[in-house]
This record gives C-alpha cells, structure tokens and sequence, in this order.
C-alpha cells in the first residue's frame, strides 16, 4: 500500500497514516494515570500536557487523510491487518479523558471525551466487524489475525473505566451508569476469551515468522490488565448499584482470573521478544506498533494498584511499584525513537 503514496513528506505522512497511532496517546495516557495514582505528580501532569497535543496532532491528521484519502480509510477499515487499529481511537479517546479526570480533575473535559469515545466505539466497532465479516476474499488465519484484533477489548473497557470514574455524567444516574459499564465490561471479557483463543492457536500451530511477531501481541497482556482495572473499579464502586453488590464476589474473582491471565503473558512475551530480537536477531528499529507494547506495561501497573484496593490486598501495591519505572523506560525509549525518525533524513 506504500508503493502508491503521494509525493511530499507531509502528503504522503498523512495518506499512510498507520491507523493504530492512538496507541501513543494510550501509553502516554496510561503511564501518567500509574505515576498519579503511586504519587508521581511531578511526571504525570507533564504527561498529560504533550498527551493533549498528541491527542489533537492526531485527530488533525485522521480527519485530513478521511478528508483527502476517504478510500485508503475504508481500505484500511476493512483490511483484517490494519483496521483493528482503529479501535485505538477509541482507546486513546477515553484514555485521554481518564486521565484528564485522575491528573487534573478536568470533568468537562473527560465529559465529553466519553461521549465521543461511545460514539466512536459504536462506529469502529460495529464499522469494522462488518467489514471483515462481509469480505468476499479473506486472508488466512496466520495472515488476518494478530494481536491488535484485541484492542477490541480495550476500547471496550475503556469506555467502562472512563463512565465509572465520572459516575453519572451527562446528570444521568449513577446506578444506570453503573450498569452499563458492567454491560461494556463483560462484552469486552467476551472479546477477549474469543479473540485470544485464535491468536492462541496461530501462535502454537501456525508457523510464526520473526517478522510477525509485532509488537501488539503485547495487547495479549494489556487486554487482560485493563480487564483487571475495570473489574476493580466495578467492585470499588460496588455500592453505587445493588446489581453490583450482589455481584461482588463474582466481579472479584473474575477479575483477579484476568490479572493472574495477564501476569501469566509477561514471562512468555520476554521469551518471545528475545527470541525475535536476540535469537533470531530481527531489527530492533522505531515503529509506531511499539506504543502497543508500552501501553500494557503502564497498564499493568495501573491495574494491578487499583486491584490491590479492590480485593483489598496491599502486598500487591508493591509490585505496581516495580513495573512503573521499566513502564517509564519503555515510554522514554520509544519516544526517542519516534523523534529519530522525525529526524530521519527523507528517502527518495
């Protein structure tokens, strides 16, 4: 799809946009909400700061290439490869009012990024799965599925997590918002146990090439972990909805399952990142799939604090400690490498 891209650098920057670009606003969103919550103040509203502007850098970019290139977008929305990247619109959408709410207590604007991010939700989503569903020729397998199909998740939780941390916006009821994030938390964990039961298979009975072992199988643990912070928040705002106190003991073990699930990937995706990068010795150069992967590590340490609270076990807080500084490293080093491309002499 590159072959065909116009002349210029900014033309061409913006008809390739790759569609997942919303990760970088999710990692960036997600890191600074962790340094909020473990009383980092100094480096969360930093990153609050350059999250607006990439927020809206962004969303300049998307809404000129729809303007420009409507074709490319459609392709690209219905292309089992890319087109679940758009779901990181909607992430990076709530993600964005979330910490806007937590860093800096911005409800106007968290206020209307969720509502934003519903409706976004409802056109990606419902946008996308037609798309693929309908397709007369479909890749196979091992070609059409990776680990960005479960940003679905993620979009779907973050619009659970963002509606909980407002509580009744809008001047709707606390009790019906309530509700609806538990419907919007349980159709993400029906996403996710569906999803990663195909990546599962191509992963121990398809051949796997370096190559394809991209950064968003990290997602294989982000979607778990966000999991893990909606179902804690869920359970920590139990008494704002009998239907939820009734459902507290199911709400805390189903989402102590999903942290134990996303504990359990971080060994096995170091394996494999080793083996990618050491082994088989694959280049380690910027793409913007590697905002996919410092996501779930912010995410982690936001979940699995927030968890502590909700079983309640303290010991827990300790290790949210641990994960926040490799999670700011990971966040430091794909940001320089985000400007060394910006930097990057232009190839004819």
């Amino acid at each position: 799809m590159s072959a065909d891209l116009p002349r210029g650098r900014i033309a061409a920057g913006i008809a390739g946009l790759f569609p997942g670009y919303f990760a970088l606003v999710m990692a960036t969103g997600i890191v600074s909400i962790a340094c909020q919550l473990l009383s980092l103040p100094m480096i969360a509203r930093p990153l609050l700061a350059l999250n607006v502007v990439a927020y809206v850098v962004l969303v300049g970019l998307t809404a000129a290439r729809l303007v420009l290139f409507p074709r490319r977008v459609l392709a690209d929305l219905g292309d089992h490869a890319r087109g679940s990247g758009f779901f990181t619109l909607v992430a990076g959408t709530c993600v964005l009012g979330t910490q806007s709410l937590v860093v800096a207590g911005w409800r106007s604007l968290a206020e209307g990024l969720w509502g934003l991010g519903l409706v976004l939700w409802l056109v990606v989503m419902y946008g996308f799965l037609t798309a693929v569903i309908v397709r007369e020729k479909k890749p196979s397998l091992a070609e059409g599925i990776n680990g960005a199909w479960l940003l679905a998740t993620v979009a779907t939780q973050s619009v659970a997590i963002l509606g909980l941390g407002l509580g009744d916006p809008f001047g709707w009821s606390r009790e019906t918002v309530a509700f609806g994030a538990l419907v919007f938390f349980l159709i993400g964990c029906m996403l996710y146990l569906s999803i990663i039961t195909l990546i599962f298979y191509r992963f121990t009975f398809l051949e796997l090439a370096t190559a394809a072992l991209t950064p968003p199988y990290w997602i294989s643990m982000g979607a778990v972990a966000i999991t893990t912070l909606a179902g804690s928040l869920l359970v920590l705002g139990a008494e704002r909805s009998p239907l939820l106190t009734e459902l507290l003991p199911f709400l805390k073990g189903f989402t102590l399952f999903f942290w134990a699930a996303g504990t359990w990937w971080i060994p096995l995706l170091l394996l494999l990142g080793g083996w990618r990068h050491v082994w088989r010795r694959h280049p380690l150069t910027y793409d913007p799939q590697y905002w996919g992967m410092v996501f779930p590590l912010g995410m982690y340490t936001a979940a699995t604090f927030r968890l502590a609270q909700a079983l309640p076990f303290p010991p827990l807080v300790a290790l949210s400690r641990c994960v926040l500084p490799v999670a700011l490293l990971a966040w430091l080093l794909v940001g320089a490498g985000l400007v060394r491309s910006w930097l990057r002499p232009v190839e004819e």
